[in-house]
Formats: structure tokens, C-alpha cells, sequence
């Protein structure tokens, strides 16, 4: 009997060691399960990652891979600034819901600081740290962003560090509604997720940096692309910035001021008649400023189209209207640390010239559809063949900007009042003209000069240039003995004494017709109308301002 009852003892024994070895087997192989699906999730999100080159392709996977593994509602990546001291929101989901939500919500221009319970935790830490919101709240040193996520229903955070070669970068929030939603288990996981989104990071950062490099590589090859032709242009000009050819007393004067100013930064703002050299002034101004190293940029005021002239002074961003499908920079960052020569600033716009005046005062612009605020350092030379002080009066130059350029002036005499230096004139510009045409002119007769020294050169130093030119031109011989000169006008004694241009019939017709008009305030027909005061019918008068080539602006200027 014995026997029998220790046999079935032994039966007894064997049965549970086997049903042991089973469910040992059976644990096992859970494991083994559960260790191959971990391998997978990271395999494909190690291949998934491998391709990220941004934080949308980074937030597709997280959201969709993720989510089919875990149960979670929300998630944040969160990286360390370089203060250290602080962390912003670095992907997270922007939904319109936030808005709705008391608390502080996530935000990229947001900082946080480090010194909480929860980051100390989480960077004290390897394995990932489950939060209850509720409890945290309870503490002394909850983050001031947890009231947020508990006020959208959030119950519990699994918090994970992200860490590079460095040491800790940031850190991986998921957040649920439910509690115990993501068991121990399931933590190795999570680690390695955690490692894998670290690497991820590491690339779009060095790919962002790596885009702003190339960025900033095009802007400064843009630059140079642009200097460079500025630089073309200046070695192609028909003048060398330093070649102003006269040695009169009025000539002097000018030289005078130019030694005083161009050392310094001041604002000159260079006056005179069309022709008269205001760009050889300016060129003389910058060659003997500290800034002669650089660029001269030269914009022409009275040339920029309405619709690209602010484009043209301060540049735009891609995209920023129609037509700008790349980056460009204006022209006061293409003379940054140099001269910008504005011409012709009294044909600038009103609404162009509240923006000037903002760059000429702060020092600082801003391109066309971008937000960035550029700092320049430029030099304003100005020029104007215009009474800018009556262009004030009458509305159509600002003030502020007026006593903003006027703070040195220059104002160049008209070359009837410099006749000594057309001899010198003549004999420049037929020595370089004659080279040019391949004409073998030397020297200009004293007859032909003589002529030279009696016209009134409404066209000043351009219109000799262009005179001597033709001449060359029409010239026989190695003197120069006729030379094209205009008709001259005749003129009147006035009271005063001074002398007054007798006009055309052509002439005061048109003046006539203009100055009814302006009485008219540029009413042609029916009751009132210049039409009725002229005595003429609409149709004719028309015809006549036709003819005349009477504008509005003509008559609202008068």
C-alpha cells in the first residue's frame, strides 16, 4: 500500500512540474510575443524616421504609428532652450478646440522653466514616469501649463526624457483622459521610442540649420550678384567719381564743402538743375568718405513704378504678391555699410516717403511680406532739381522728410553762372568723345568757342556733352570749328531790369488755355466751365488741351 500511495504521489509531482513547465513556457512565449512586436513598432518606426526631414513628417508618424500601439489622446515634444533654464513646445497638435480652453496652452514662443517637479523627475530618470494630473496638481511645484491639459479632460501623463550625445534635449509627453492606460510593460518600449524620436529631432534641427545656412548662402550670393553688377556699371560710367573738370570760383566753393562733409555721416542733400552733375557730386562725396570701400547704389526715384518702387528700396519676401517667386533684397541692404544716392527725391510717392523717413530714423527696415526687422547702416546722399520747399507748401513733399535729408545742402550753379569752366569742359569731353568715335578731333576753335560762351545752356554740363558729341560728329578735320548749337531764344527787358524769354504764340495760347483751367479747377464744359470762359465750344477746347499736351497734374500743380 505504501508503494501505490508514493506512486501516486510521484504522478502528483510529475503533473505539476509539467503544468509549471507549461505556464512557464506559456509566460515565456507571452514575452516572446510581446519582445517581437516591440521589435517591429521600432523597426518601422526606426524606417519611418530614417526619412523625417521635418517636424510635420515627425508629428504623421507619432500621431499614426503610435497610436495604433497605445492608447493616448494628445501628445507634446518639448525641447530644452539654450538658456538651459527653459523649455518650449517643439511639436504638438494645433487644434482650433485650444483656443476654447482655459490655461496655458502650447505654444512654440512660449518658455517654460526646468524647475518643476515633473522635469526633475523625468531628468532624474531612464524609464518613463506616469503622471496623475490630479495629484500633480496638489503640489507645490506643479508647471503652470498642467491646469491647461487637466482642463481638457486629461487624467494621466507618461513623461519621457530625450536625450542625445549632449545629454538631455527635451521631453516626450503623451497624455490620456483614462488612468493605467499603459501598462509597465509596455515601458522598455516607450524608452526606445523616446531614443529613436530623440534621433529624429537631432536630423530636422540639423536639417533646419542646415536650410537657413543654404538660406543665408543665397541671400549673400545675391548680394554679390548684385554688387558685382553695380560694380560693372560703375566701371562702364562715362565718368570717374573723382573727374569733376572746372576751376571756377562757384567750382571751388563746392569742393570746399564737399572736404567737409564727405568724412562723416551726415545726410547731404545735393541741389540743382537738371544736367548740372548732381551724381558726380554724390560719387565725390562717397570716394572721399570712409565708406569708399563699398558700394554707391544708386536708385533713380523718379523712374520707380508705383507698384514696385517700395520692392525696390526695401525688397521683398517669396511669395509676398504676384510675380515675387524668389527673395530679393532692396537696395538699402544692397548698399548696407555704403551710399545710397536717392535721385530725383521729389518725384517720390507720399505713401513712399512715410517709409523712407521710418528707415532714415530708426535705421531699420522691413522686406515686403516678411516680419524680420533688418538693421542698415547706410549713407543718404540725395539730389533734387525740384523747390523742395515749395513742394512742401503745396502738399506734395512731406515736411519731416524735408528737414530729415536738407541737413547739409549742396547746391550747384547752373553752368551759365561757371562759363570759365567750359573751355576745360570742352576739351575733356572732346578728348574722351574723339576717343570713343575713333574721330581725331584735338582741339576746338576760338570762334566755335566763343558760341559755346555765349549760349544760356538751359541743359547745362549734359547738354554741352551731347552738343560737343554731335559736333565731333559732324566734323571735318583735327579742329573743332562749327558746333551745333540751338536756336537761341529771344529775350525782353523787364522792369526790373532783368530780362524775360519772349514766348510763342504757340506758347501763351497753351499758358492761357492752363491758366483758365486752374480757374476752373479744371472744369472744361457745362456752367462755370473753362469752355464757357474761353468762349470756345467743349469739343475745340478739348482738341486744344490735346494738342497742348495738358495734363491734370499740370493743372493741379499750378
Amino acid at each position: 500500500m505504501e508503494s501505490k500511495g508514493n506512486l501516486v504521489t510521484t504522478k502528483n509531482l510529475t503533473k505539476s512540474t509539467d503544468t509549471y513547465i507549461e505556464n512557464d513556457a506559456a509566460v515565456l512565449l507571452k514575452k516572446l510575443e510581446q519582445k517581437e512586436r516591440e521589435n517591429k513598432v521600432l523597426l518601422s518606426l526606426s524606417n519611418a524616421i530614417a526619412s523625417i526631414r521635418n517636424k510635420l513628417n515627425l508629428f504623421d508618424v507619432i500621431d499614426q504609428k503610435l497610436k495604433r500601439l497605445f492608447e493616448f489622446d494628445d501628445f507634446v515634444i518639448c525641447l530644452i532652450n539654450d538658456d538651459l533654464e527653459t523649455h518650449s513646445p517643439f511639436i504638438y497638435n494645433r487644434k482650433e478646440d485650444f483656443l476654447k480652453t482655459a490655461g496655458i496652452a502650447p505654444e512654440a514662443s512660449r518658455k517654460y522653466t526646468l524647475d518643476d517637479g515633473m522635469c526633475r523627475a523625468m531628468i532624474a530618470s531612464e524609464k518613463p514616469i506616469v503622471f496623475n494630473v490630479e495629484e500633480v496638481l496638489t503640489s507645490d511645484d506643479a508647471p503652470a501649463w498642467l491646469g491647461f491639459w487637466h482642463n481638457k479632460g486629461i487624467r494621466e501623463m507618461i513623461g519621457l526624457k530625450m536625450v542625445d550625445r549632449s545629454g538631455c534635449i527635451g521631453f516626450f509627453y503623451l497624455y490620456t483622459k483614462n488612468t493605467h492606460s499603459i501598462s509597465n510593460l509596455y515601458f522598455d518600449l516607450l524608452h526606445g521610442i523616446s531614443l529613436q524620436i530623440s534621433v529624429a529631432i537631432s536630423n530636422i534641427i540639423a536639417n533646419d540649420k542646415i536650410a537657413q545656412q543654404l538660406e543665408e548662402i543665397n541671400i549673400y550670393k545675391q548680394k554679390l550678384e548684385d554688387e558685382n553688377s553695380y560694380l560693372q556699371e560703375q566701371i562702364q560710367h562715362q565718368y570717374n567719381h573723382s573727374e569733376i573738370i572746372g576751376q571756377s570760383d562757384s567750382l571751388k566753393a563746392i569742393f570746399h564743402l564737399i572736404d567737409h562733409v564727405a568724412t562723416s555721416d551726415t545726410t547731404v542733400l545735393v541741389l540743382g538743375e537738371t544736367g548740372t552733375g548732381k551724381e558726380l557730386i554724390a560719387r565725390a562725396i562717397h570716394s572721399a568718405s570712409p565708406r569708399h570701400h563699398q558700394l554707391m547704389v544708386k536708385i533713380n526715384c523718379a523712374t520707380l513704378p508705383p507698384s514696385l518702387a517700395e520692392s525696390e528700396l526695401f525688397g521683398h519676401e517669396k511669395g509676398s504678391f504676384t510675380g515675387a517667386t524668389d527673395r530679393r533684397i532692396g537696395k538699402f541692404e544692397l548698399a548696407h555699410n555704403g551710399t545710397l544716392f536717392l535721385d530725383e527725391i521729389g518725384e517720390l510717392s507720399l505713401a513712399l516717403q512715410v517709409k523712407l523717413l521710418r528707415a532714415l530714423q530708426e535705421k531699420e527696415i522691413e522686406r515686403i511680406g516678411g516680419s524680420e526687422v533688418i538693421k542698415t547702416n547706410v549713407r543718404i546722399v540725395a539730389a533734387t532739381n525740384r523747390n523742395l520747399l515749395k513742394e512742401v507748401e503745396k502738399g506734395n513733399f512731406r515736411s519731416d522728410l524735408y528737414y530729415r535729408l536738407n541737413v547739409f545742402p549742396i547746391s550747384l550753379p547752373p553752368l551759365r553762372e561757371r562759363l570759365d569752366d567750359i573751355p576745360h569742359l570742352a576739351s575733356h569731353f572732346i578728348g574722351r568723345i574723339s576717343k570713343k568715335t575713333g574721330r581725331l578731333v584735338t582741339s576746338i576753335a576760338k570762334s566755335a568757342l566763343n558760341k559755346l560762351m555765349a549760349y544760356t545752356w538751359p541743359g547745362n554740363i549734359r547738354e554741352l556733352e551731347h552738343l560737343i558729341e554731335r559736333s565731333i560728329l559732324l566734323n571735318q578735320g583735327e579742329i573743332l570749328k562749327q558746333v551745333s548749337l540751338p536756336k537761341m531764344e529771344r529775350t525782353a527787358s523787364v522792369n526790373n531790369g532783368g530780362e524775360q524769354r519772349i514766348k510763342t504764340i504757340h506758347e501763351n495760347e497753351r499758358d492761357h488755355i492752363l491758366s483758365v483751367l486752374v480757374q476752373c479747377k479744371g472744369k472744361i464744359s457745362g456752367l462755370g466751365g473753362a469752355a464757357e470762359m474761353l468762349n470756345l465750344p467743349a469739343t475745340t477746347l478739348n482738341s486744344k488741351i490735346k494738342k497742348f499736351k495738358i495734363r491734370r497734374e499740370h493743372i493741379l500743380n499750378k
